[in-house]
């Protein structure tokens, strides 16, 4: 099983220590990857250093001076998840060559699109009873690090590994017509998905959700959960198929 958590989603430390047990919990069942972003933490930092952020259709433009800081916030928060997880191991995408991505666009800066994942070394941690937690960070053509957007990341290691994803982030799922909770649509094929897409239901910042999972279940995912991080009990609901939105193909 994947898990991609949210930066949004983990602003609260007692919530992400609840998430944190959760996570353990449903390792008892079934082997985890963990795949997290961080942009609070990182705009935290971008601040302190006196360097400014600007997003460019939902990426973070990332000059080689915020891709230090980006690389930074990441790690750090990934070893207090790691620990707070137990048994689990925080790594970034330049470990091993664990993310491989080429540069987007060269008016983004250091930001990548992923376009490996070393699937072997997350199979040896997993074999060893170690959860992996990943650090959206992957290496770059040059060496370098870049920057990726962590539900692309999350959703091409659930593809490379052939294993379901739950992405946990600051909603309950797709809406046909949100707010309304009455639509709350808690099954979704690819079709339906794209049709959400284009009729303008799926829109904002959850298309960019909705196409990591399609993008993971046409990898050979066998499915992808979109569902809340910001209760507690969620994650073993949303595995269960009672949380959340499931797409399928």
């Amino acid at each position: 099983m994947i898990v991609k958590y949210g930066g949004n989603a983990m602003k609260s430390p007692e919530l992400r220590r609840a998430v944190a047990r959760e996570i353990a919990a449903l390792r008892a069942e079934v082997p985890v990857v963990v795949v997290h972003g961080g942009g609070p933490a990182i705009e935290r930092e971008l601040g302190a250093r006196g360097i400014p952020s600007e997003f460019r259709a939902g990426l973070r433009v990332t000059s080689p001076e915020a891709m230090d800081v980006v690389e930074m916030a990441l790690g750090q928060l990934g070893k207090q998840l790691s620990q707070e997880i137990g048994g689990a191991v925080g790594l970034m995408g330049r470990d091993s060559e664990l993310l491989r991505a080429e540069v987007l666009d060269p008016a983004l800066g250091r930001v990548g699109r992923v376009t490996g994942v070393n699937a072997d070394l997350l199979r040896t941690l997993l074999g060893a009873g170690l959860t992996p937690v990943v650090g959206c960070v992957a290496v770059g053509p040059d060496g370098g690090a870049l920057n990726v957007n962590a539900d692309t990341a999350a959703g091409a290691v659930a593809g490379a590994l052939g294993e379901g994803i739950v992405f946990l982030t600051d909603v309950d799922g797709i809406y046909r017509a949100y707010p309304d909770p009455g639509s709350l649509a808690g099954h979704l094929t690819r079709a339906e998905a794209e049709t959400g897409i284009a009729e303008g239901w799926i829109a904002g910042g959850m298309i960019p959700k909705v196409r990591a999972a399609l993008e993971a279940l046409e990898a050979g995912a066998p499915f992808a959960v979109i569902a809340s991080g910001m209760r507690e009990g969620v994650l073993a609901a949303a595995v269960r198929g009672e949380a959340g939105t499931r797409l399928t193909p």
